[in-house]
């Protein structure tokens, strides 16, 4: 009797000790897109990853209703915690098994509440690529802003049902989580078949949009800087290499603690400097130019205002994390519907506002139309803010490459860049700084702020915000769905693939014009 009172203290003592080293380090970023945790913290595209705390919590739901067994086993140390910062890497096992998720997770983990939430959601549809909008009421007049609305509605719709889709209907018909990710997602509507293509698409998709991001950083510094400075003797790519310079020790980063800590201080100095933005042009409010507001449409350029438009929305990628970190996920669908309603509000303002200061006279980036006294301070302040962004995703492109190639088990491409001892090998290190070196190369071969954004949001912009959600849906739950709902969804697969190719094809045609431009100078 002793010997089995005896062990079961110990299966007890054991199964506590393992919930907590699986307790979460750090709760989804409450400002920006990164998570600000103790050890580690990852750019908003990583947070997919993220979505595998839910699925780590029900292993621990697991443990705890276990754990008093005799003889229960207490789970590998990897399959609960991903050791990255100088204790060793993931191994194999448990790397094949949970997807290289580097966040820790149990019970008793941090929530955030619909505010946070919000801000989140916010921070991803607000940021400084907002600058671009006046541009796109440039080819698209009254329609352009008519597509600012539209996007609104579609994006918020679309990331309401790839919600929907993470949910499914047990035996008892109760409505229970059974995906976590967008990954998740894309491989259930793709299995029996293919069941991992689906996950690669999307993961490509990321990388894409992750390295474009880093690129467009690149540019609009180069930008900002050359017309701050026009009497300087410096040209834009010699700007960009400077900014190149000054991001190149990104390739050394373990984690994001220390960027995470301007993230709030960024974000803030954002929303001041489009105040400013909006001052300014109220006090020229007698020299607004209506008749130039038309609903004539460049029909060779508006198209890539289209993907500048829905670039500006794209948030799908890490709304499964976030609605699984949510106190209270059935107030997701309200924090959605108020940040969209806000994000269109005040984009619409914000564009309508400053093309009616310099109608056509409205460049890519609006703050390269202030007057010179205003126009370097403000610009400073965003090349500062572009600069400390730059990690976020880059990092995240770098976490999303390395598990994919190097550290996805037997299923992985190249070695494991990381040592026994988690430290980062040489050519693990040359990769990377290779990363940085290919984002300055893309900025100076194709400097243009507005093409290579409408790309990017034609090309992965639509596809993640329009196209798969609409085609998930239907996929995963067509037989419960209500004929509007199925209307909705084919009519946005529809336009959102119309819109898709026209402005990828208009903005490769204008990249590879441009392209050849620089190349001949």
């Amino acid at each position: 009797m002793a010997t089995l009172l005896r062990s079961k203290l110990s299966n007890v003592a054991t199964s506590v000790s393992n919930k907590s080293q699986a307790k979460m380090s750090g709760m989804f970023a409450r400002m920006g897109f990164q998570a600000a945790t103790d050890e580690e913290a990852v750019g908003f595209a990583h947070c997919d990853d993220l979505d595998m705390e839910h699925r780590q919590g029900l292993q621990m739901d697991i443990l705890k209703s276990e754990g008093g067994e005799e003889g229960a086993e207490p789970p590998l140390e990897g399959d609960i915690h991903y050791q990255r910062d100088g204790t060793g890497p993931l191994p194999p096992s448990a790397s094949k098994e949970m997807g290289g998720c580097s966040e820790l997770s149990g019970q008793g983990k941090p929530k955030i509440t619909a505010w946070e939430a919000g801000w989140n959601v916010t921070n991803a549809i607000q940021g400084m690529f907002v600058l671009g909008l006046p541009y796109a009421i440039l080819h698209g007049g009254y329609l352009g802003l008519f597509l600012i609305i539209f996007a609104a509605v579609v994006c918020c719709y679309t990331g309401k049902i790839l919600i929907a889709c993470l949910y499914e209907e047990n035996e008892d018909g109760e409505i229970v989580r059974v995906r976590d990710s967008y990954v998740d997602i894309a491989n259930a509507c793709c299995a029996p078949r293919f069941p991992t293509l689906g996950g690669r698409i999307v993961n490509v998709a990321q990388i894409i949009e992750l390295v474009m991001t880093c690129i467009l950083y690149v540019v609009v510094s180069g930008n900002l800087m050359y017309n701050s400075f026009p009497n300087l003797p410096v040209s834009q790519k010699s700007w960009s290499i400077i900014a190149t310079a000054v991001l190149l020790p990104c390739a050394f980063l373990k984690n994001l603690k220390a960027v995470s800590k301007f993230s709030l201080l960024c974000t803030l100095a954002h929303f001041v400097i489009n105040i400013l933005v909006i001052a300014y042009c109220l006090s020229r409010a007698r020299d607004w130019a209506w008749d130039k507001v038309k609903f004539y449409i460049d029909v060779k350029k508006f198209p890539i205002s289209i993907g500048i438009i829905v670039f500006s929305y794209t948030s799908q990628i890490f709304l499964p994390s976030l609605e699984g970190n949510m106190q209270n996920p059935k107030e997701f669908h309200c924090m959605m519907n108020w940040t969209h309603i806000a994000a269109c509000i005040l984009k619409g303002l914000f564009a309508l506002v400053a093309y009616l200061t310099w109608a056509d006279e409205t460049k890519e980036v609006i703050t390269d139309n202030l007057p010179s006294t205003i126009r370097a301070v403000v610009n400073i302040f965003l090349v500062a803010k572009a600069l400390l962004s730059y990690p976020l995703p880059f990092f995240a492109a770098v976490e999303v490459l390395e598990r994919s190639l190097f550290q996805d088990g037997n299923r992985a491409f190249f070695p494991n860049c990381y040592g026994g001892d988690g430290r980062l090998k040489s050519w693990g290190l040359t990769l990377r700084c290779a990363l940085v070196v290919f984002t300055l190369l893309m900025a100076i071969y194709v400097p243009h702020f507005a093409l290579l954004m409408g790309l990017t949001g034609s090309l992965t912009g639509a596809g993640l915000c329009f196209l798969l959600p609409s085609l998930f849906h239907l996929k995963l739950l067509w037989r419960k769905l209500l004929w509007h709902h199925v209307f909705f969804d084919v009519a946005i697969f529809v336009i959102g693939g119309i819109c898709s190719v026209s402005g990828f094809i208009h903005s490769l045609e204008g990249l590879i014009e441009a392209f050849r431009t620089n190349a001949e100078d």
